[in-house]
């Protein structure tokens, strides 16, 4: 075994693998226009059911399709084959993601389903590689069953939606997925994965994602030129920057991607890291609209920034390099600015310009905290490791 991990070599980023990231681009633009229907001063329940569930969803299919391809992945005609077939289908996901998708729910769950049969069958086309490795031969039929499982469960509410009028069975598929994957990835064998690559391509989607909050920024600009849209223009910008720089400390200095682990967890954890970068995209874009009540506004935006940054200072509790001394007090010295955040947020409610100013303090605030103890790190990268 030793042998093997000696003569692995590394898992690099491959072209194909970009080129069917920039689908979810598209996707993730169509996810946003949902929260474009407001009701009663604010989104309407069932868009922004809408909204979650078909967000998830996507990046829940892209994390099964990068785990194959991080551990089982040989950059074959075969392998891309099936990639650009998922491609195709992830078109019809993204042409039924619109405010009138009752009327798309077939399209959109039949495409769903047969990406997730796609992506199982290669799981099992995979078996033949692996006679002599029985544990092996285990886990893969276990992400084949899962991934058939789930694209079951999505078929079935096309019936059931028809029937009752709801959904449940999307959600249900959803969490089905998350949660027998956490277990599966519990009993499987760390060694398997190439997380220095597993770490790339979650940075790489999540890069993406904040191009998308870029183009969202530049909304801004949509009326006539005013020293108040520029205003808001930079600010907005600012937060995208400050966010991203926030992001960057993390990947380059704190979390450790040569680690040995299953990395399950951290890709569960980018799930919700990228929903809530696509919840600020939005929250940004509402401050500007007037037929929006205030308090739902607010609450958005504080509840986006807050998930964020409490998901991405997540992957530092479990995969963090060894000398990060002195984690668990940076995060309760970033709890600090965030509570600052919601009173300030809550107490200038009336005044979106000073909203927004407040909202960028915070972020570079944070950043500036990260900024610090990644430079400590870098000092502290020649001597011995330690971690509390």
């Amino acid at each position: 075994m030793v042998k093997d991990l000696l003569e692995k070599k590394e898992k690099k980023v491959e072209y194909v693998e970009l080129i069917y990231d920039l689908i979810f681009v598209y996707v993730i633009g169509r996810n946003n226009l949902l929260l474009h229907h407001f009701a009663d001063g604010f989104v309407s329940t069932p868009a922004f059911l809408a909204y979650a569930l078909s967000t998830l969803a996507v990046i829940q299919i892209w994390n099964y399709t990068t785990y194959y391809i991080n551990v089982y992945g040989r950059h074959s005609v075969r392998e891309h084959v099936f990639l650009f077939i998922n491609m195709f289908l992830l078109y019809f996901i993204g042409d039924g993601t619109r405010n009138d998708w009752q009327r798309f729910h077939t399209q959109y769950h039949a495409a769903w389903a047969l990406i997730l049969v796609n992506i199982g069958v290669q799981y099992l086309i995979e078996l033949r590689h692996h006679k002599a490795d029985p544990q092996r031969k285990k886990q893969i039929v276990r992400m084949a069953v899962i991934l058939l499982t789930e694209a079951a469960i999505a078929t079935l509410d096309i019936p059931f939606y028809r029937v009752t009028g709801t959904t449940w069975l999307s959600l249900a598929a959803i969490v089905f997925g998350m949660t027998a994957v956490l277990a599966c990835g519990q009993r499987s064998s760390a060694g398997a994965v190439e997380f220095s690559h597993l770490s790339e391509r979650a940075m790489l989607y999540v890069v993406f994602t904040f191009g998308e909050m870029i183009i969202g920024v530049a909304s801004y600009f949509e009326d006539d030129f005013s020293l108040r849209s520029a205003y808001f223009a930079l600010m907005a910008f600012l937060i995208v920057v400050g966010l991203f720089l926030s992001y960057g400390v993390f990947y380059d200095h704190i979390v450790d991607r040569e680690k040995r682990t299953n990395g399950l967890g951290y890709m569960l954890l980018h799930i919700f890291i990228i929903f809530a970068m696509n919840n600020i995209t939005n929250g940004l874009e509402f401050m500007r609209e007037e037929e929006i009540r205030l308090l739902p506004k607010l609450l958005f935006l504080i509840g986006s920034l807050v998930a964020f940054f409490s998901f991405l200072f997540a992957l530092g509790g479990r995969y963090a390099r060894t000398r990060c001394k002195g984690y668990r007090r940076l995060c309760l010295h970033a709890a600090v600015p965030c509570a600052v955040f919601a009173a300030l947020m809550a107490l200038l409610r009336e005044n979106m310009a000073a909203n927004i100013a407040v909202t960028a303090v915070f972020v570079f605030t944070v950043f500036l905290l990260l900024y610090r103890y990644g430079k400590k790190i870098e000092q502290a990268a020649g001597g011995p490791e330690q971690r509390e």
